[in-house]
């Protein structure tokens, strides 16, 4: 065992020619350089928390974004396909009463519809207006395929293209939705007639035709009876200078 002399004290080693008062400064000194070097490095763990956080909140950002766009589409298709199928519920239920307003209308035409029945008649087609159904098909328009439905076919000099001549059954729309083709009787330009030629022009035409083949005909009638006339006498002029003998 050692054993300490009492009253001594360690010093810290100062270097030779230096005095104790010395080496308090420089211990300072060294303290102070260590410190910025640690706050450098505080600073660059901030920045890169502070750029996670910046990549973390754009991710975020964009993951709402595209949320919203998908529930814009959402709503937007959802809005659709209710009006979708509320056209066509509607469209249903007008197609069932598409025969009560054909008998109606033949009512009309009929001068039947009198009384009540006109005044229940009347408020049906009011309330089928007010949900969107029009009626469409009148006679001298041009026969359509996407709209009408051709039930008879004949032929017109007065027209020039294929027109509806009669109007079987009206049509019916909702919209732009075609719920029933207007049923129609067609015409077509007659085969060999001058197209916009007028109906009565063609009929003066044929009657001068008939008129003429008529008097033509009694003309040379007249003629070929006085050819005959003429070749009797000279057959009778002829027997007689002949010396033959002569009817009495």
């Amino acid at each position: 065992m050692t054993e300490e002399t009492p009253g001594f004290e360690e010093k810290p080693d100062v270097p030779s020619g230096a005095t104790p008062d010395d080496a308090e400064p420089q211990a300072a000194a060294s303290e102070e350089g260590a410190a910025p070097a640690g706050d450098a490095n505080e600073n660059a763990g901030l920045v890169a928390q502070l750029d996670q956080v910046r990549t973390a909140l754009n991710e975020r950002t964009a993951d709402l974004q595209r949320l919203q766009a998908e529930y814009q589409n959402y709503r937007r298709r959802v809005e659709r396909d209710r009006v979708a199928v509320k056209e066509v519920a509607v469209a249903n239920l007008l197609s069932e009463l598409l025969p009560v307003l054909d008998d109606i209308g033949r009512a009309r035409d009929h001068g039947e519809l009198v009384g009540g029945f006109k005044s229940v008649a009347e408020s049906l087609e009011a309330v089928i207006a007010k949900m969107g159904l029009q009626q469409f098909g009148k006679e001298g328009e041009p026969f359509d395929p996407t709209i009408h439905e051709a039930l008879m076919h004949s032929y017109a000099p007065d027209v020039t293209e294929t027109t509806c001549v009669a109007i079987l059954q009206p049509g019916y729309r909702i919209g732009e939705r075609t719920i029933r083709p207007a049923r129609v009787a067609v015409a077509e330009p007659q085969p060999g007639a001058q197209p916009g030629k007028p109906a009565e022009e063609s009929t003066e035409a044929q009657a001068d035709s008939t008129e003429n083949a008529a008097n033509g005909g009694g003309t040379a009638d007249a003629e070929d009876a006085g050819n005959a006339g003429n070749a009797g006498n000279a057959g009778s002029a002829g027997n007689k200078e002949s010396g033959g003998p002569e009817e009495g």
